[in-house]
């Protein structure tokens, strides 16, 4: 199979028709309104993190080097009083938003050149549009929804919140098995 020359136009489309969803999502869809909340004296949060001159990136706390066991110990106390928790931080300034939705563009250009590939070599050629589906769909939905679990089993993300995504994975790979099934090269 001509990988580029024949599956271009399942891996755009699906591409596209997933930006489409993803904006639907988060701009019309309901489900997403109340999953995050500002936390008490955000205020007061936010001078103490800018006092503390804490630059963009991801910080849990109590943090510990598990090489120090002392340090270790102390950390399981403080992680056992309270709070304890994950906090991802933005870069200074103005969000971003095209810098943002170029990026999620990018990631489903890759994730369906992916599925094109693996698609191309487990013999979907001259399948039916339901066969396609139901492959493309399923592994698309595996990297979609499965892959994130992690952040709720051991980062404290709320499963709820992963359920929410999980919602979305399950329509981002349903618009992707349909484009791939739609135009996979028969």
């Amino acid at each position: 199979m001509d990988f580029i020359g024949q599956l271009w136009q399942p891996i755009l489309l699906a591409t596209f028709l997933c930006f489409v969803m993803s904006v639907l999502v988060w701009m019309v869809g309901p489900h997403h309104k109340k999953e995050l909340k500002g936390p008490p004296n955000e205020d007061g949060i936010r001078d103490l993190l800018r006092q503390g001159n804490v630059e963009a990136g991801g910080y849990m706390f109590p943090f510990c080097d598990r090489s120090d066991k002392t340090a270790f110990a102390e950390a399981m106390k403080k992680f056992a009083e309270g709070p304890a928790g994950v906090m991802y931080v933005f870069p200074k300034g103005p969000m971003n938003m095209g810098k943002m939705m170029a990026q999620q563009v990018v990631f489903f250009l890759l994730v369906n050149v992916m599925l094109a590939v693996l698609g191309s070599r487990v013999g979907l050629d001259d399948q039916s549009y339901l066969h396609v589906f139901k492959v493309i769909g399923f592994v698309a939905f595996m990297t979609y929804a499965v892959g994130v679990a992690p952040e709720s089993i051991w980062f404290a993300r709320p499963w709820r919140s992963y359920l929410l995504g999980a919602v979305d994975g399950l329509l981002y790979a349903l618009v992707t098995a349909g484009a791939f099934g739609w135009l996979w090269p028969r």
